[in-house]
């Protein structure tokens, strides 16, 4: 049985993302020992843009090499998510958005014809999404509503591709090298808490998922 964990952090230290992936691979691999872990790391290998152009520009016929290099490596990315019996994809909010680094992953693997919308081959399959972010975005807060990642990464593996997807967030990461943002590092602290418990139990519940469906 496989976990698949993509980060997609440009901080390879501190990253908070990164680290409560580590508690979910953990407890995944504390309660699936049998199991094993593929992991993606986009920042140590971007997708190149290139790559998609070339395949999203295709119109029929004869394909250049750069298209066929596109599509293959579609096809590598496709490849890897379909093999997997679960999914965590670790990533920070960037500017209230998607990281540049993930969406350019996800616009290639959904060139793949497996992965089209309407196919929804992850049916079913859980998807846990780690999502760092340096401020605060809960409901009561001035900027509620400002982070345009997650739901558009729901949107993506749960809609798109049927997955059952659970969020797992830590708030206010950046307080502890902000200044202006000193006297929310306890609640950063809590949030950071919470989300490692979160991350601990989902990696736990998606083994023993996975174990009872093999």
């Amino acid at each position: 049985m496989t976990l698949f964990r993509i980060d997609s952090s440009i901080r390879r230290q501190g990253s908070v993302s990164r680290e409560v992936a580590d508690t979910l691979e953990q407890a995944w691999v504390q309660h699936h020992p049998v199991g094993k872990v593929v992991r993606r790391d986009l920042a140590a290998e971007p997708i190149p843009a290139a790559a998609w152009v070339a395949a999203a520009t295709y119109g029929g016929g004869e394909r250049t090499p750069e298209q066929e290099q596109g599509f293959a490596l579609a096809a590598t990315l496709a490849d890897e998510l379909l093999a997997a019996d679960a999914i965590v994809i670790a990533t920070p909010l960037y500017n209230f958005g998607i990281n540049q680094l993930l969406k350019s992953y996800i616009d290639l693997l959904i060139i793949d014809p497996r992965l089209a919308p309407g196919t929804q081959p992850l049916s079913g399959r859980p998807v846990t999404i780690v999502m760092a972010r340096g401020g605060g975005y809960g409901e009561g807060t001035p900027r509620e509503g400002w982070d345009h990642a997650t739901p558009y990464l729901h949107r993506i593996f749960a809609d798109v591709l049927g997955a059952d997807v659970t969020v797992v967030a830590a708030e206010l990461t950046l307080a502890a090298i902000v200044p202006a943002m000193a006297e929310l590092q306890p609640l950063a602290e809590v949030s950071r808490t919470q989300a490692h418990e979160l991350a601990a139990a989902t990696g736990q519940a998606h083994a023993a998922l996975v174990a009872a469906a093999a």
